[in-house]
């Protein structure tokens, strides 16, 4: 079931827009175009505060809001195209999303090649955020399996856009801010079951965690670690580190035999619509980080895991974004490169000892960085975390990060960003200028703008 609460009134209508984080809704006019030449119409209608594609909206900021103008709901662009089940290539229009892509693909032995923490994002905005997944040190973002996309223009026309042009890595990581992705040809990856195979183990802190990671990630083709952030001393960074692979058909039981590419996720109950604020503060999320730790085993080898329990596990939880009340969170999302392990150590110190209530941090490995423009893995050591937005001061210290990020040769992610300061994303993007003006060129009269578009002045 798609889940795209965010969006609070019917299609077609002014309603309040806000993202994932739920931190600054704006109204716009949100138009759900069916066909392409409905979503041209409405491109071409905009008026003078633009228009932006949006999917699901799951980026956590203010990426898929246009204030005063127009939203388009790509989601009634929803169709499979064709499927070359010899191959593994996939045509289908952007609204789709990777869930609905799960359920049709599985089946026919093929699972989507890079997926982040929720399958409820649309094959347009995996591209548009070049959305990267637990397989980036093997894998690379979601665009490197794109073999080419559909994207109408600010003037109307529908261009056919392949890798390697300018183009494309405009567009990869672009978010919307080229055109509206309508359609994409998207290579998958073979497997033969629908189960996951998972090693899990502790690691103590978070230098036992890095040495871990760097050691052994190269065995596994999926690697992640959720780490507490509430740990202090000796303690620091420790850490829960998850790793696998597609299980082959000779590993599962007898039973699980019978129809090994069956897809069933689960569901529980959503999350209330009201929740107090506060709930998570430093000492219940400190209570769940324990626990979780103490739970997790020493070393566990083998365990066969559903494909929604090991990448998706929070999708079981509709609307669990409402847990962090009314005030919303802001998820803060960065990468330094390999050689800046010391500024990573001092950014996880700052945190600890600032008792940020995250507990949802995971701490991740990249590979080669994407050719996206504005794509956000660069080879190095990836953190990111969840904190309840009224959290005192949380802009002062967030800005401090920033600067250890900056001055480490990092970056921030723009589709978990809701409030840097387009100064310090400048010195972070060093191939912002040609994003800018390749925009300027196709788009001279600003016509795909949003909310981070103007704060960032992308």
């Amino acid at each position: 079931m798609a889940d795209n609460t965010t969006l609070t009134t019917e299609a077609d209508s002014f309603a309040s827009v806000t993202g994932w984080g739920r931190t600054a809704p704006t109204t716009a006019l949100v138009e759900r175009p069916r066909t392409y030449e409905e979503a041209a119409a409405a491109v071409r209608g905009c008026g003078a505060r633009g228009s932006i594609a949006r999917g699901l909206g799951r980026a956590y900021g203010d990426a898929a809001q246009n204030a005063g103008g127009s939203v388009l709901d790509m989601t009634g662009l929803d169709r499979i195209r064709s499927v070359d089940a010899d191959a593994g290539i996939v045509v289908c229009d952007a609204g789709v999303s990777l869930h609905r892509l799960m359920e049709v693909l599985l089946p026919l032995g093929w699972f989507v090649p890079v997926t982040p923490g929720t399958r409820y994002v649309t094959v347009g905005g995996a591209i548009g955020a070049d959305i990267h997944g637990k397989n980036h040190h093997v894998s690379g973002g979601f665009s490197r399996h794109v073999r080419s996309l559909r994207l109408l223009l600010a003037d109307g026309e529908v261009r056919e856009v392949l890798p390697g042009t300018e183009l494309f890595d405009a567009t990869a990581g672009g978010m919307g801010l080229t055109g509206v992705i309508l359609s994409a040809t998207v290579q998958l990856l073979p497997v033969e079951t629908s189960l996951m195979s998972v090693d899990t183990e502790r690691a103590t802190d978070l230098d036992d965690l890095m040495t871990r990671l760097t050691e052994t990630d190269h065995l596994y083709r999926y690697s992640v670690a959720w780490i507490d952030l509430l740990a202090k001393g000796a303690s620091m960074g420790r850490s829960v580190l998850t790793r696998g692979d597609h299980a082959p058909l000779d590993e599962l039981p007898a039973r699980a035999r019978r129809h090994p590419l069956t897809f069933r996720p689960g569901q529980f109950p959503g999350a209330p619509s009201f929740v107090p604020e506060g709930l998570l503060g430093r000492k219940s999320v400190g209570l769940f980080n324990e626990l979780w730790y103490r739970r997790a085993p020493r070393s566990r080898v083998g365990e066969l895991q559903k494909i929604s329990t090991f990448f998706h596990p929070l999708d079981g939880v509709p609307h669990w974004n409402r847990i962090y009340g009314r005030s919303g969170f802001v998820q803060y999302q960065f990468v330094v490169p390999y050689g800046q392990e010391e500024a990573l150590r001092r950014i996880v110190g700052r945190i600890s000892r600032r008792g940020c209530p995250s507990f949802l941090a995971v701490l991740k490995r990249f590979g080669d960085g994407d050719p996206g423009w504005l794509s956000f893995p660069v080879p190095g050591w990836t953190l990111a975390l969840d904190i309840p937005a009224n959290m005192p001061r949380l802009g002062t210290f967030l800005d401090e990060l920033d600067e250890e990020v900056c001055a480490a040769e990092g970056r921030l992610y723009l589709a978990k960003d809701s409030r840097v300061r387009p100064e310090t994303l400048a010195a972070m993007y060093p191939k912002l200028d040609a994003f800018r003006a390749l925009r300027a060129e196709l788009d001279p009269h600003g016509v795909f703008t949003s909310d981070l578009s103007r704060r960032l002045a992308l």
